[in-house]
């Protein structure tokens, strides 16, 4: 029996979420098919660079948040 892999399968083998024996049978669909190849060095590429981003808050959203902290607690002491 053939067993089709899909690129969801291919997902879940880039983050190791497979088992064993799926580790196998992806890897030798991988050698077989061109496209699941290619599809899998391309999930690769993309977790590689998103794994690299990092996000930061702007400075008004962060003086926003200090802002209420600061009336939070002002706010509490006079209840």
């Amino acid at each position: 029996m053939i067993q089709l892999f899909t690129p969801d399968d291919v997902i879940r083998y880039v983050y190791e979420e497979t088992t064993e024996d799926e580790n196998v049978l992806i890897e030798d669909a991988l050698i077989g098919d061109q496209e699941l190849l290619e599809f899998y060095l391309d999930a690769l590429e993309m977790k590689s660079l998103m794994n690299k981003i990092e996000r930061t808050p702007s400075n008004s959203v962060v003086s926003n948040i200090l802002a209420y902290s600061q009336n939070y607690k002002s706010n509490q002491s006079v209840a």
